[in-house]
């Protein structure tokens, strides 16, 4: 799920992040469900992804238009294939901006990949019509060994090539609070999901789960030999942090960071 156009990076892998799709819908189903109101305007997929949940939010809508918004054109491809949509554009989020007050605007696992949240939720907020809800999901999980071991190690074997201040990232859960609490009623929350991740016979499972994902900007700023080599430590920490069972498979925990507004 992607939130700017930038030319420079390479587009998203559909079939890369698919991989793991139901462990990836269980956190937006509970973000999906945890919205207890929406306004009168659209329903906004903000950063759709490939669609996954575009039939869920058309149920929910009660006749609203659902409309997925995304920077990257793989993914939009893979989203006109999914059921749910009224319609389907383009856009960086940073500079998207709704045709009409939406009635919900949802966003799951998309805006830790944009700075400023401080202006960012705020403005999005703003948006919103009368009764209408901001939600929220962000992957909380930068201080894991599964994400922060793929930045220390790059800047181990690559000093000074990797922007490590580049990556998602989000505030904490008070500055949520302090920020939009008093916009209107303001839920917070945090889950913890222990995923089991199957065997992969060609690498460890987290490695396989984060790649497409996470360290996607860390491996595009490498070579392919660079590459080879940073996975090769990578997969080495994995193994003594996230052990893996006899069948290869591997018990993942996964944090995440919720929260609904509605104004």
């Amino acid at each position: 799920m992607t939130t700017t156009d930038n030319h420079a990076r390479a587009d998203w892998n559909p079939r890369a992040y698919a991989r793991f799709q139901d462990l990836r819908l269980r956190p937006a189903m509970d973000l999906l469900n945890a919205v207890d109101q929406m306004g009168a305007g659209d329903v906004i997929d903000l950063g759709c992804g490939g669609g996954q949940m575009g039939a869920a939010l058309a149920e929910r809508a009660m006749g609203r238009d659902v409309i997925g918004v995304d920077a990257s054109p793989a993914m939009l491809e893979k989203a006109r294939q999914s059921r749910g949509y009224s319609s389907l554009g383009r856009a960086d989020i940073r500079e998207w901006h709704p045709r009409r007050a939406p009635g919900l605007i949802y966003s799951n696992a998309v805006l830790h990949w944009l700075d400023d949240h401080t202006a960012l939720m705020p403005r999005l907020a703003a948006m919103l019509g009368k009764g209408g809800t901001l939600a929220v999901q962000l992957p909380h999980q930068n201080n894991a060994p599964s994400h922060r071991v793929w930045l220390s190690l790059a800047e181990d074997l690559f000093p000074g090539r990797i922007d490590t201040g580049a990556g998602p990232g989000i505030m904490t859960p008070v500055e949520y609070d302090t920020l939009l609490a008093p916009k209107g009623r303001f839920r917070l929350w945090e889950t913890e999901y222990y995923q089991r991740l199957s065997a992969d016979p060609h690498s460890h499972p987290v490695r396989r789960y984060t790649e497409s994902t996470y360290a996607r900007p860390v491996l595009e700023a490498l070579d392919e030999d660079e590459r080879a080599a940073l996975i090769t430590h990578y997969e080495g920490v994995m193994r003594s942090a996230y052990p893996m069972r006899a069948d290869g498979s591997v018990l993942f925990p996964f944090r995440r960071l919720f929260f609904t507004l509605t104004v």
